[in-house]
């Protein structure tokens, strides 16, 4: 975000338990301290920077580019299984994660420890496609150290994403959040669309062959991967341990809201809790909004990834088409998603993320439908699978965005990064299981069965819908509020 969109809003400031800029979470007398707003302006500078350089990353050590490298390797359903389902299996160990990272005094030292190794373990897979090159190993033992440091990078990604998701929930004024988080994906989007074709397109005419141009790609994207942990050092650190000695819900709400202060400023209040602490597992069970969440995450994430992993083989080893026109795919798809972002994230911050998601759900719901019937046609080519892609990156950007931004918001800042930590173990293990059912359908049926697994996804996901009824969200200002208010504008006053 840049800094005119910060000015033009009323002063913020954010009071919140001993948060010092990097590398260390010094000590003070003080049970808070109070961020200015330049430091909030350089915090979410560096947050953009670090989702740039990441997403060149991800792209990279994921998605089509790792998928045709496994189908390069003669990878079977099976294994594209398992490289769709170790991402969220892992999700388990988040638990684990945020206990570790609330027993530390820095949420940035966390964040290097995990995501700076798991980062630097894609180098062995740099080291294997050479030494596969050089008659070292066969093509089946390539694929397994792939799919090792798949399983070894997420596992300390698990550990990692709970605490960061804490750090940067902290960061981020309330009412900037839809904003700020569409307008930092929108940022990750643009990276995507802008180096997703050139990627696909060094792998795809590499001398070599596409193996060696997806290694030579691979080191590229290591190195920028680092560089976006390298932003981090420019965020305002937090420490776990203060975070949850220190704070109080503002009139007993389980969400924490905005108040007012004498100035007139919108501040985070926190203050020292002087109640002895509540027995975190009997609050969980207790917090029917939070329960209510979790059925629908994980339902939704079952329901999803029946199918998801199996558009790229469909289209890559059903139809035959070459792994730079799926990039191609995706780049679209990346820039639909970058011209929604932004909108869905400012009326997320009107109408709430509930609303969205139900209305955007049932499309996303019904979209796997259209892709029955497609072919290699060039109709399909160069018309359908772009619309399909376009309509994808639309509504993908809403799911994505505001199911983020609902978990921020219903969660309490106390534990916060293990309640993150929970939904993440919750969507992760059914996520798994979805892909799990998905890709032994497709093993034993035969890739014509991937059709049939688009139809089962797609019921699934209308299913998963019904829970996130009974969500409750803190409302800015209901869908039906608005209407009223548009009404009420149109209306002729008579003279």
């Amino acid at each position: 975000m840049d800094s005119a969109q910060i000015e033009t809003a009323s002063p913020l400031t954010l009071e919140i338990p001993q948060i010092v800029l990097p590398p260390k979470a010094l000590p003070t007398s003080r049970p808070s301290t109070r961020i200015s707003k330049q430091a909030i302006r350089t915090s979410l500078k560096a947050s953009t920077g670090d989702a740039v350089f990441s997403a060149i990353f991800s792209l990279i050590t994921g998605g089509i580019l790792l998928s045709n490298f496994l189908v390069e390797l003669d990878a079977s359903p099976i294994v594209f299984g398992m490289l769709s389902s170790i991402p969220m299996l892992v999700n388990l160990i988040q638990p684990l994660g945020a206990y570790l990272s609330e027993r530390t005094t820095s949420r940035f030292q966390y964040a290097l420890r995990t995501y700076g190794i798991s980062r630097l373990l894609w180098l062995f897979l740099v080291i294997g496609i050479v030494i596969f090159y050089w008659g070292g190993i066969n093509s089946h033992q390539l694929m397994v150290l792939t799919l090792l440091i798949v399983l070894a990078t997420h596992l300390l990604g698990g550990l990692g994403n709970a605490s960061w998701l804490s750090w940067i929930a902290m960061i981020v004024p309330r009412r900037l959040r839809g904003r700020y988080f569409g307008l930092r994906n929108s940022a990750g989007s643009l990276t995507n669309l802008l180096c997703l074709p050139l990627a696909g397109l060094a792998v795809s005419h590499c001398p070599g062959g596409a193996l060696q141009g997806y290694g030579v790609v691979l080191l590229v994207g290591i190195v920028f991967g680092i560089v976006g942990l390298w932003c981090q050092y420019f965020q305002v650190d937090v420490n776990p341990q203060l975070q949850n000695t220190v704070v109080e819900y503002p009139q007993n709400s389980e969400s924490f809201i905005p108040q007012k202060d004498e100035l007139g400023d919108e501040s985070l209040s926190i203050a020292n809790i002087s109640s002895p602490q509540n027995n975190f597992a009997s609050s969980i069970w207790k917090n029917s909004n939070f329960l209510s969440f979790l059925l629908y995450f994980g339902l939704w994430m079952l329901a999803v990834n029946i199918s998801a992993p199996f558009f790229n083989l469909y289209m890559l080893d059903t139809l035959h088409l070459d792994v730079s026109l799926v990039t191609l795919y995706t780049s679209i798809q990346a820039g639909a998603n970058l011209l929604m972002l932004i909108l869905w994230g400012k009326l997320a911050d009107k109408i709430g993320n509930r609303p969205i998601l139900i209305a955007v759900g049932i499309l996303v719901a019904v979209s796997p439908l259209l892709w029955l019937g497609t072919s290699n046609h060039h109709l399909d080519i160069w018309l359908w699978l772009p619309l399909l892609h376009i309509l994808a990156g639309v509504t993908w950007a809403a799911i994505d965005l505001c199911n983020n931004n609902l978990q921020i918001g219903i969660t309490p800042i106390k534990n916060q990064a293990i309640y993150f930590a929970i939904a993440a173990a919750v969507s992760g293990a059914s996520g798994a299981l979805g892909t799990t059912i998905g890709s032994f359908i497709a093993q034993f049926i035969g890739y014509g069965g991937l059709l049939g697994l688009f139809t089962v996804s797609s019921l699934f996901r209308l299913v998963a819908l019904v829970p996130l009824i009974f969500v409750k969200e803190q409302p800015t200002q209901s869908l039906t509020q608005m209407i009223q208010v548009w009404l009420d504008r149109k209306k002729i006053v008579p003279n």
